[in-house]
C-alpha cells in the first residue's frame, strides 16, 4: 500500500516510516508530482491538516494524510499552537523558535505543555481523523541533540530526559505524533485496500 505523506520535511517521513509496517509504503508530495508548497491558511492544527490532504486530493487522486502538530504552552493560552514552526518569524528556525518560547517563560513558573498532532487520513475519498498527545513541561535551557524542533526544551512528564536527549527509537514509543499515528496504523490494518 502506498500513501502520500504531506510533507517535505525528511526528518518527519524518516520518523513516521520508522513506526509504519513494511506493506506501507510513504512517498512524498513530490512524489506524485507536488512541486509547489501545501497551503496551510488555516488558524487550527485540525484546520491545517484537512487543508493540505484535500489539497493533494483533490488536484493530484492520490490517498494521502498529513499532519499538523503544535507545542501548545498553557501560561501562553495555547500558544506557539498552529504557529509553532514559524513561531519567532517566516524562516521557520527551530532556534529562534526556542529562544522566544524561553524568553516569553522567563521568570515564569507555570511551564506545563504539550504536544499535540492531529492527522487527516483521505482514503478513497473518506476522511478519517486521529490526535495523539505528550504532555510535559519547558524547561530554561535547551539540553540535546537529537529530534527537531522544540524538542531540546521538551521534557515529557514522568521524564528526567528532554526529547532531544532520547533515541529515535524511544521518543517514537512515547510522543504525540507515535500516538497519533499508532491510531492511523491500527486504522489501516484493521482496514486493508
Amino acid at each position: 500500500m502506498t500513501i502520500c505523506f504531506a510533507t517535505q520535511n525528511r526528518n518527519k517521513l524518516q520518523e513516521v516510516q520508522a513506526m509504519l509496517p513494511e506493506y506501507i509504503q510513504l512517498v512524498t508530495p513530490e512524489d506524485v508530482g507536488c512541486k509547489e508548497e501545501l497551503p496551510e491558511t488555516q488558524l487550527t492544527l485540525e484546520g491545517n491538516s484537512m487543508q493540505k490532504a484535500e489539497y493533494l486530493f483533490n488536484n493530484y487522486s492520490t490517498d494521502c494524510f498529513a499532519d499538523d502538530t503544535g507545542l501548545e504552552i498553557q501560561i501562553l493560552n495555547g500558544e506557539p499552537g498552529v504557529f509553532s514552526a514559524r513561531y519567532a518569524g517566516p524562516q521557520k528556525k527551530a532556534e529562534d523558535n526556542m529562544q522566544l518560547v524561553l524568553s516569553k517563560l522567563k521568570g515564569k513558573a507555570n511551564r506545563k505543555a504539550q504536544f499535540r498532532t492531529v492527522i487527516t487520513l483521505i482514503v478513497a475519498g473518506e476522511k478519517h481523523f486521529f490526535e495523539g498527545a505528550l504532555t510535559g513541561e519547558i524547561i530554561e535551557n535547551p539540553i540535546g541533540t537529537s529530534g527537531f524542533g522544540y524538542d531540546p526544551i521538551f521534557k515529557p512528564d514522568n521524564e528526567e530526559r528532554t526529547l532531544a536527549q532520547m533515541s529515535m527509537e524511544e521518543k517514537n514509543k512515547i510522543s504525540h505524533r507515535a500516538k497519533a499515528f499508532q491510531k492511523l496504523c491500527n486504522f489501516l490494518t484493521q482496514n486493508p485496500r
